[in-house]
């Protein structure tokens, strides 16, 4: 079995930074129930901004779910490994996209049936 203490102590790290960034987001969403400012203008830049923090809220989250998969893989000792063909993802791969979950030839040939459909 590999040892990917490095790449643990990496998605843990990105783990606590997505945690943070995501509260502050909250935090400054639930700002936004407060009243509009009386300027139109004004509020038309206040509801953009909302909007583009929830898509980073969104994003944010969904690295959070990537990277608790890829933690509980770990956990259960299937980390590395090609959820569609079972075998071993390269390091150098797992060390550039620590969530992935297929090997490059699986991820290829999903990609080029995606592309067909």
């Amino acid at each position: 079995m590999e040892d990917y203490k490095e790449i643990r102590e990496q998605l843990e790290q990105q783990h606590k930074a997505l945690h943070r960034r995501v509260s502050a987001i909250r935090a400054d969403l639930r700002q936004a129930d407060a009243p509009l400012d009386a300027d139109w203008s004004e509020q038309a830049q206040e509801l953009e901004n909302d909007e583009v923090l929830a898509n980073i809220e969104d994003v944010s989250m969904s690295n959070l779910e990537q990277i608790e998969a890829a933690l509980s893989r770990m956990d259960h000792g299937h980390y590395g490994e090609c959820i569609e063909c079972g075998e071993k993802i390269s390091l150098r791969r797992l060390e550039a996209l620590p969530f992935v979950t297929m090997c490059i030839v699986c991820a290829r040939e999903s990609e080029r049936a995606s592309k067909s459909n």
